[in-house]
């Protein structure tokens, strides 16, 4: 059985995105998508209601994040 891309972003980044690992994900700079991710639009609400805060650090969830993307 051949593993959805879902579960191979699991596999590689973990259950939860760091905001370097989605920027990579994205093809994008993490200044870049901080600045992005501070901005209004349907596609950040989606991505920032994937978010995770752990004390001082953001995360993101990747099963999530997948969906979101429409990565299956």
């Amino acid at each position: 059985m051949t593993p959805t891309s879902e579960e191979t972003l699991i596999k590689q980044y973990g259950p939860l995105l760091s905001i370097n690992q989605l920027a990579t994900l994205l093809d994008r700079s993490p200044d870049g998508l901080r600045i992005t991710l501070r901005s209004s639009g349907e596609w950040v609400s989606k991505i920032n209601a994937t978010r995770l805060r752990l004390g001082r650090r953001v995360y993101f969830r990747t099963a999530e994040v997948a969906n979101v993307l429409g990565i299956r």
